[in-house]
C-alpha cells in the first residue's frame, strides 16, 4: 500500500447532507413550512413534480442512518438544520419536538464516535419569513442571529463545528436572479440586496456565537475557478467578471471588508451603496471556511449571458457528470491556492465534493458498481493532497453526499450518493464508492492507490 497519500494527523473524514434533501416529513411534529415546500408544490418547477415530502425519510430513519455511517467508518457528519422545524414562524416560538430531533441526532452521532458538523441554513428559509420579505428584509440579520442563538445554546456543548450559511451564491443566483430555485424570483435589483443581507446575517450569527458559543464557526461557500478561453481582452475581462461574481462576492467582504469592483459593472444601476458599518458586521473573524467544489468554468465573453456577460465553453476532450459539470480535479488545487494567497491561508474544510453519475440498479450480489464515482473521488483527493503539500491549511473532507437524495429542482433524477437509496422502499445500499471511501478513511488516505 502506498504511503505517500497519507493525510495530516487529525484530518477529519466524513460525508454531508442537507435537511430538506433527506429528512422528509417537512411539516411533522409542529414544524412550519419553508420556501421549498411552496416551490416544489408549484407545478412545473421540479423534474417530474418531485418533492421532498418523503425524500429519504431521514426524519424517521436517523438511527439507521447513523449506524450506517458508523459501519462505513465515517469520522464526521455535516448536516443542516431546518430552520422552520425549530422555529415554525422563523422567529419567536421554539418547537420543542423539532429541536429534540437534532438533539437526539447529535447524541446518536457522538455515541458512535462521529463528529457532528452543523449548518444553520442550507436554502430552506421559513415561509413565514419569506412573507416578510425574506433575504430582502434587512431585519433578517437579527432573525437569523436569534435562530442561531437557540441552536448554539441547545447544542454547542456537543457540536463543536458550526457553519452559518451554505452557498449564499446559489441562494441569490438561483433564488433571486434567475428563479430556478426557491423562492423563484427573477430580478437584477433583488439579487445584490439578498446577497448583502445574507452576509449581514452571517456576521450577526458569528457575533452571537462569540457571545454564547465556545468552539468553532465558519461560512460555507461554493467556489468555481474560472479559466479564460483565450488571451483576448474580451475573454480575459469576462473571466474577471465571472470570478468576482461567483468567488469574490462572498469571500472578499468577509475577509477584506469590501466587494470586488467588477460587481458594479455587472449590476450597473442595480448595484446599491452600502454603509461602512455593514462591512464591520460582515467582517467577523472566522475559525474556518467551508469550501464546496464540483467543477471549473472555461470562460468566454458572451454579451447575451445576462448579467455577467460570461459564457462557459464546453471542452471537447473533457469528462462530464450527469449534471453537465466537467470533471477537473486541478481546479480544486488551484482554488485552494487562490484562497491561501488572497485570504492569508485560513483553515479550510472541504464541505462538499462529489458527482452524479449513472448508477446501475442494485445487482443480484448486492453491489452497486459505480467506478466513475470512485475515480472522481480518488482524483479529487489526490488533488487535495497536492494542495496540502503546497501549504494550504486543510482540516477535513466531507464527501457529497452520504446518500442519494432530493436534488432540488432536479428532483430525484440525479444521484450523488455514496449510498444507493431505493426510492420505492427507501432501502439503503452502500455503493462500491462507499466501500472505497471507507478504506480511504480508515487508512487516512493511504488506500487511494488500491486496486478496486
Amino acid at each position: 500500500m502506498a504511503t505517500d497519500t497519507v493525510f495530516p494527523p487529525g484530518f477529519l473524514w466524513g460525508s454531508a447532507t442537507s435537511a430538506y434533501q433527506i429528512e422528509g416529513s417537512p411539516l411533522a411534529d409542529g414544524a412550519g413550512p419553508s420556501i421549498w415546500e411552496r416551490f416544489v408544490h408549484t407545478p412545473g418547477l421540479t423534474i417530474g413534480g418531485d418533492t421532498g415530502d418523503v425524500a429519504c425519510d431521514h426524519y424517521r430513519r436517523w438511527r439507521e442512518d447513523v449506524a450506517l455511517m458508523a459501519r462505513l467508518g465515517m469520522q464526521a457528519y455535516r448536516f443542516s438544520i431546518a430552520w422552520a422545524r425549530v422555529l415554525p414562524e422563523g422567529r419567536g416560538r421554539v418547537n420543542a419536538k423539532g429541536l429534540d430531533f437534532y438533539s437526539h441526532l447529535v447524541d446518536e452521532l457522538l455515541a458512535h464516535g462521529i463528529t457532528p458538523m452543523a449548518t444553520l441554513f442550507h436554502w430552506d428559509l421559513p415561509a413565514a419569513l419569506d412573507d416578510r420579505g425574506g433575504w430582502l428584509n434587512p431585519d433578517i440579520a437579527h432573525w437569523f442571529a436569534d435562530y442561531g442563538e437557540v441552536m448554539f445554546k441547545a447544542l454547542d456543548g456537543r457540536v463543536r463545528h458550526w457553519a452559518t450559511l451554505n452557498e449564499p451564491w446559489v441562494v441569490t443566483d438561483g433564488g433571486y436572479l434567475h428563479g430556478a430555485l426557491a423562492p423563484g424570483h427573477r430580478s437584477l435589483y433583488e439579487a445584490p440586496i439578498a446577497a448583502h443581507h445574507l452576509l449581514r446575517a452571517h456576521g450577526a450569527a458569528v457575533q452571537r456565537y462569540r457571545a454564547v458559543g465556545r468552539h468553532q464557526i465558519g461560512l460555507v461557500v461554493n467556489l468555481e475557478p474560472k479559466y479564460a478561453a483565450s488571451e483576448s481582452p474580451a475573454d480575459q475581462a469576462a473571466t474577471r467578471r465571472a470570478h468576482a461574481y461567483m468567488n469574490g462576492q462572498y469571500l472578499d467582504p468577509v475577509f477584506l471588508g469590501r466587494y470586488p469592483e467588477e460587481l458594479r459593472e455587472i449590476f450597473g444601476n442595480a448595484w446599491p451603496q452600502w454603509p461602512a458599518a455593514d462591512f464591520d458586521l460582515i467582517r467577523q473573524k472566522l475559525d474556518f471556511i467551508g469550501f464546496n467544489y464540483y467543477t471549473r468554468s472555461v470562460t468566454r465573453d458572451d454579451p447575451g449571458a445576462w448579467p455577467v456577460r460570461a459564457g462557459r465553453v464546453i471542452q471537447k476532450l473533457g469528462t462530464y457528470t450527469e449534471t453537465g459539470w466537467e470533471v477537473f480535479p486541478q481546479g480544486l488545487t488551484d482554488t485552494l491556492a487562490w484562497i491561501r494567497e488572497r485570504y492569508d491561508n485560513p483553515p479550510v474544510y472541504i464541505t462538499e465534493n462529489g458527482a452524479a453519475f449513472y448508477d446501475p440498479p442494485v445487482a443480484a450480489d448486492g453491489r452497486v458498481r459505480d467506478p466513475l464515482r470512485i475515480d472522481y473521488l480518488r482524483r479529487h483527493l489526490l488533488a487535495l493532497r497536492d494542495a496540502i503539500r503546497a501549504g494550504s491549511d486543510i482540516r477535513g473532507y466531507m464527501a457529497w453526499s452520504l446518500m442519494d437524495n432530493f436534488e432540488w429542482s432536479l428532483g430525484f433524477a440525479k444521484r450523488f450518493g455514496l449510498v444507493h437509496v431505493n426510492y420505492g422502499t427507501l432501502e439503503r445500499t452502500p455503493k462500491d464508492s462507499a466501500h472505497f471511501y471507507s478504506r480511504v478513511v480508515a487508512s487516512n488516505g493511504a488506500a487511494l492507490h488500491e486496486e478496486i
